[in-house]
């Protein structure tokens, strides 16, 4: 008789006796015998169908007395020499991914053990290439620990009082935000099903970015309607704009036009309105936005620039997007007139001449302070400095 021994009581295998069964194995070396002692009815049927499952051998034991064990398990390989073979779905060290993960993966967690067969579901981007940078670990860590609650973080309540015109015009920037913001919110949402899981981190990162979109257009719309129930217009051009992004299927050139380009330039734009908002809710919802929009610029510039490090003829690719979004917008007015003299209202602050004057400069120094950001970004990317310039005038005039 070993002394190795195990007491299941009256508990059967079939309702959690098998966790103290494997337990008990776990430590043992292979062929040491285990025995098994208990009174549920069933165990003399169940052992030997679970040692065959489970890679042991099952001895009948003794009959001593009635007290005796019910039967004798003999150690095999067990689970662990069951899985002895399984391949793993690459490393679980964070950060460490594979170059082009296979589609027997499916959705298996990275470093899981796997079991041969199941579906392979398909993921069209599945290039680590395509869609991996180094940051995103790191990004999605901030991206998740900053998340705030629309509801909470503005002060909805704060006393202000705006002339009519003014408030208008904060309705009008409103509504241009909410526009955009419903862009830049479906078009990551179309690719979070196409990443392979492997890729987790971007996957969480580009969730987290719908996210923030869906909170932007929660505080643009509620600041919009906070005085009134009248929102403001909404141009051909700009929505023709938008559309351009939106019908992007690449992902490496809808990062780019949305946001290298376009948040890019809208980061400017909210810092524009932090400086120049008439109401303290419009300023600290501009700010928060603003905080988010720099993590997504920061994202997709890192992962093109990795991605054209590898691929010399990535920028071809993005010279060719400008050039052809461009193209398609050529005979579309551009941004939203009401927008523009809404933008130069706020930061003039009043009707006197003078002050329209210094309005029109603010919102010019914008839209340079828009194109030289976007040179910096496209020489990040690795174009010379005379065709990041080239190119940034081509981008639309719609901003995003």
């Amino acid at each position: 008789m070993t002394g190795h021994r195990v007491d299941l009581a009256g508990l059967g295998l079939d309702r959690g006796g098998h966790l103290l069964l494997r337990r008990a194995l776990a430590p043992l070396p292979r062929g040491a015998r285990l025995s098994v002692y208990g009174y549920d009815p069933a165990l003399r049927v169940h052992l030997p169908a679970w040692c065959r499952t489970e890679g042991h051998r099952l001895e009948p034991a003794e009959p001593t007395s009635a007290r005796g064990p019910v039967a004798i398990v003999v150690r095999g390989e067990g689970r662990d020499g069951q899985w002895a073979g399984a391949s793993r779905a690459g490393s679980s060290r964070r950060g460490e991914v594979e170059k082009a993960p296979p589609a027997r993966w499916g959705l298996a967690a990275r470093g899981a053990r796997l079991e041969e067969g199941g579906p392979e579901p398909y993921f069209d981007l599945d290039d680590r290439d395509l869609v991996w940078s180094k940051v995103a670990p790191r990004l999605y860590a901030h991206a998740a620990a900053r998340q705030w609650d629309p509801g909470t973080a503005v002060d909805w309540d704060e006393p202000f009082e705006l002339p009519p015109d003014v408030e208008a015009a904060v309705v009008q920037v409103m509504t241009y935000l909410v526009e955009n913001e419903q862009a830049a919110l479906v078009v990551p949402a179309r690719f979070l099903g196409r990443i392979h899981p492997h890729f987790r981190e971007v996957v969480q990162l580009l969730a987290v970015q719908v996210a923030d979109e869906a909170r932007h257009l929660e505080v643009f719309t509620r600041r919009a309607l906070l005085r009134g129930e009248t929102l403001g217009s909404s141009s051909v051009g700009g929505r023709a704009s938008l559309f351009t992004v939106l019908e992007e299927s690449d992902f490496a050139l809808s990062s780019f036009l949305l946001s290298v380009l376009g948040e890019g330039s809208f980061v400017n734009l909210l810092d524009f309105l932090v400086t120049h908002a008439p109401d303290p809710v419009t300023r600290r919802i501009a700010w928060l936005a603003m905080q988010d929009e720099r993590r997504h610029v920061l994202f997709g510039v890192s992962h093109l620039a990795e991605q054209s490090a590898v691929d010399p003829r990535l920028r071809d690719r993005l010279r060719a997007a400008i050039e052809r979004r461009s193209d398609a917008l050529r005979d579309t007015a551009g941004l939203n007139a009401d927008v523009f003299d809404a933008l130069l209202l706020l930061s003039a602050g009043s009707w006197r001449p003078e002050a329209i004057e210094a309005g029109y400069a603010h919102v010019q120094r914008l839209r340079h302070a828009m194109d030289e950001g976007r040179r910096r970004r496209l020489e990040r990317l690795g174009f010379p400095a005379d065709e990041a310039a080239e190119l940034s005038a081509l981008h639309t005039q719609n901003f995003m």
